[in-house]
């Protein structure tokens, strides 16, 4: 590492061991900061150090003499921010090796002009992040339940993936009542019990192949009126819940999260749009994210 790095929104040690905090005897100031780390020796690993006293911090940037030995001299200082632009929190719950906790404790603590935020988190490790501005990524659902399974699998994988840069999961949902209330029947059709729904009218639930047709509206997507048609060889009126027609609908740049029924295995990504299977696993709404977020290229198509 020959030339040291210059800010840009989101930065952090990835992995946090490339973070050196240093206790210094006075306050750390942009040109003490240079003068105290320029030819000093630091660890083959560190690319930033933060150094601190009392209640001030600054942070800064090293390049290194590149060689095989343990540590290597600083040849390079970019300094990113001095005390009056830079923040030390300490809060023992943060895991710092994940970017959406880092921009979450800052967005919980920062105040005007602080650009950097050094957190001192879980088992006492320290991290860094710079001016946080989290990926929005809106997550299409259908509801109840409330939290929607999708939701929760996107925050779990977000609350694990450290590659991850920060994440902002928004949810985008409709609800089962309103989709009802847009076709009033006495009888409704739903695809399964699990969600447990509540409607003003008879209920039946698809999964179970009920008996009877009934002359009840199917709240459902093209799956299940493909099964309507075969447990019963007709067509009932729809109330289709799709989230991926939903969404297509929308001439919008956000980023998306979605599940469809159709995809019945894998992931697709089209533009601004992550499709995942109705009962999708963590590795494929990872992959979603890693793709929205741009942790991982979309793979080109063979020409």
């Amino acid at each position: 590492m020959l030339v040291a790095e210059k800010p840009t929104p989101n930065a952090r040690a990835h992995p946090y061991r490339g973070l050196s905090v240093q206790h210094v005897d006075q306050v750390p100031e942009p040109a003490y900061m240079v003068d105290y780390l320029m030819g000093r020796e630091v660890y083959r690993r560190t690319d930033y150090l933060a150094l601190v006293h009392d209640g001030s911090v600054g942070l800064a940037a090293v390049a290194r003499q590149e060689s095989d030995e343990l540590f290597q001299t600083v040849v390079d200082v970019e300094v990113w921010s001095g005390p009056d632009r830079t923040m030390l929190i300490e809060d023992p719950v943060v895991d710092v090796g994940n970017a959406t906790a880092l921009a979450g404790v800052a967005a919980g603590q920062g105040r005007p002009g602080i650009s950097g935020f050094v957190v001192k988190g879980m088992f006492e490790h320290i991290n860094f992040i710079w001016e946080p501005d989290p990926v929005r990524i809106r997550v299409a659902e259908v509801t109840p339940p409330e939290p929607p399974k999708l939701l929760r699998q996107a925050q779990q994988v977000v609350d694990f993936d450290e590659d991850l840069p920060p994440v902002e999961l928004v949810l985008d949902s409709v609800k089962f009542p309103d989709l009802a209330a847009t076709v009033p029947a006495g009888s409704y059709l739903l695809p399964c019990r699990g969600a447990g729904t509540e409607l003003d009218g008879d209920m039946s639930y698809l999964d179970t192949r009920p008996a009877t047709r009934e002359e009840w509206v199917m709240i459902g997507c093209e799956r299940s009126m493909q099964f309507h048609r075969h447990f019963y060889g007709d067509e009932p009126r729809q109330v289709d819940i799709c989230p991926r027609k939903r969404v297509e609908k929308e001439a919008s740049e956000d980023r998306w999260l979605v599940k469809c029924c159709m995809l019945e295995r894998g992931m697709e990504f089209t533009g601004n749009r992550a499709i995942v299977p109705w009962g999708a696993n963590l590795d494929e709404v990872r992959h979603a994210l890693r793709l929205l977020t741009g942790v991982e290229a979309v793979a080109p198509v063979p020409g």
